[in-house]
């Protein structure tokens, strides 16, 4: 994928770099190092994560996945619901500043920071698995139904609708919108506050928010991926 990570004061920002930003293996291996790097740092922090050009994540790397015989597909799956699991329980706080599209995975770790900052002018979040005829991970129905009011959690995932920043305002999948050059200077301005309370009782009371979650995360996948995966 291509991750840097760098620090800006007490806000780490982790931008992912390599076009369309999806998970493949190699991504997911970047992701737990930068974790780590956060983790392991004391003291006041928060962490932010954005992309590049149009794309905050455009999810899993299916095309990848399925032309890649090497590739274990539950282990692979198992690899990005624990890069949720991580997001979700961090011991700092953590913003999705989205940059531009935000689809499947992609708005699913999203969904699994504190807060999001999305672009306001360009860039959709959808979950596509209706029209891909590819079930959700538990994980992922989990990770949807902690975040997203029922109504919305409902018209997401039943017919992958494209919601605009603004739309996505409305529907509370992000908590602010902000022009393209804004988004991540916004994003900053949420978290640098919060950095102060870092801590790992953080992610103790972020686990004890989220048990049913964090569960689901860990079940086996059941089935593989969509035959039509583009």
């Amino acid at each position: 994928m291509g991750i840097d990570l760098r620090r800006e004061g007490a806000v780490f920002i982790l931008q992912l770099d390599d076009g369309e930003n999806r998970f493949r293996t190699d991504s997911i291996a970047e992701w737990n190092t930068a974790l780590d790097e956060v983790d392991a740092a004391d003291g006041p922090k928060a962490l932010v994560t954005t992309g590049t050009g149009k794309f905050y994540s455009n999810g899993l790397d299916l095309a990848w996945a399925m032309g890649n015989e090497d590739v274990d597909f539950g282990a692979f799956i198992g690899g990005v619901l624990a890069i949720y699991g991580r997001v979700l329980t961090m011991g700092c706080a953590t913003v999705a500043a989205m940059n531009g599209h935000a689809f499947g995975a992609g708005g699913q770790v999203a969904l699994a920071h504190d807060f999001r900052v999305m672009r306001e002018d360009r860039g959709y979040f959808c979950m596509p698995e209706v029209d891909l005829k590819a079930p959700l991970h538990p994980g992922m129905t989990a990770i949807l139904q902690a975040r997203l009011p029922k109504q919305t959690m409902h018209e997401v995932v039943a017919t992958g609708r494209r919601y605009s920043g603004p739309e996505c305002l409305a529907a509370h999948i992000v908590e602010q919108t902000a022009p393209e050059d804004q988004v991540l200077a916004r994003a900053i301005e949420v978290a640098e506050p919060l950095a102060a309370k870092a801590h790992p009782a953080m992610s103790t009371l972020k686990a004890g928010m989220y048990p049913d979650v964090l569960h689901a995360l860990t079940l086996s996948m059941e089935g593989g991926p969509p035959e039509n995966a583009a």
